[in-house]
């Protein structure tokens, strides 16, 4: 699939600095799994060492050229509807920060997870892994390379589904700097009955987890596009999986 340069719709939007809650919490009724993952006392602060502040540090050296192509890594073509998603990564003032590692993961076109652990009975494509990353550029942007992941059952429940998302994964300098939230996709009939979305109690936090569809960065007759800036702090902050 032929290149095409990175979004040129990287206008700085400016966003309050008031913060509102929008991450969810760690237990939930509706989302089951909380139940077995989420910490039964209170967080203890540990104090954190030199070394876990001072590295890993991430950068273009732990990047190849086609991480980005999750459509480039194997010998053949993968299965499914092809897209582009691109878009910033911001702080609360709405200015792009550059160098950060993005890292996404998602299931192919027939919803699965290329996991010992994914029980879902549908297929494997052997030309999708379904991971990829990149680092952002001057501006805070980033870019992939995909297909449209499709929905899937949560097996173990009763006629439970996730809608189609792609999850993503943030780090500044360190693995103490690691962020996860998940995008998902405009018009999905699936939304209202996702559990895992639908724990976010603040219903303008659940909007901005949905991507918008991106004319600009759209590639004639290969891939649609769509845009998913993530705002770290703020207002308009991006809801975040809280990791115990």
């Amino acid at each position: 699939m032929p290149e095409r340069p990175a979004s040129r719709s990287c206008a700085e939007p400016v966003y309050p600095l008031e913060s509102v809650s929008a991450h969810p919490p760690y237990l939930t009724d509706r989302y089951v799994f909380t139940r077995k993952r989420a910490p039964l006392a209170a967080l203890q602060v540990i104090r954190p060492t030199l070394t876990e502040l001072t590295g890993p540090a991430f950068g273009v050296a732990n990047v190849s050229p086609t991480d980005h192509d999750l459509t480039r890594q194997h010998a053949g073509e993968p299965i499914g509807e092809r897209i582009i998603v691109t878009g910033r990564v911001l702080n609360e003032e709405g200015r792009g920060l550059p160098d950060t590692m993005v890292e996404i993961w998602q299931a192919n076109a027939a919803g699965r997870y290329r996991h010992e652990a994914d029980a879902h009975p549908a297929p494997l494509d052997p030309n999708f892994t379904g991971a990829g990353r990149c680092v952002t550029d001057a501006q805070g942007c980033y870019r992939f390379i995909t297909i449209k992941p499709g929905a899937y059952p949560v097996v173990g429940l009763d006629n439970v589904w996730r809608a189609s998302h792609i999850h993503l994964s943030l780090f500044g300098p360190s693995f103490l700097t690691r962020l996860v939230t998940q995008m998902y996709f405009p018009g999905d009939a699936l939304l209202p009955y996702d559990p895992m979305f639908n724990c976010i109690a603040n219903e303008g936090a659940r909007q901005r987890l949905i991507a918008a569809f991106d004319w600009e960065n759209t590639i004639p007759e290969q891939a649609l596009g769509y845009r998913f800036d993530i705002v770290l702090r703020g207002r308009e902050e991006t809801p975040m999986e809280k990791m115990p």
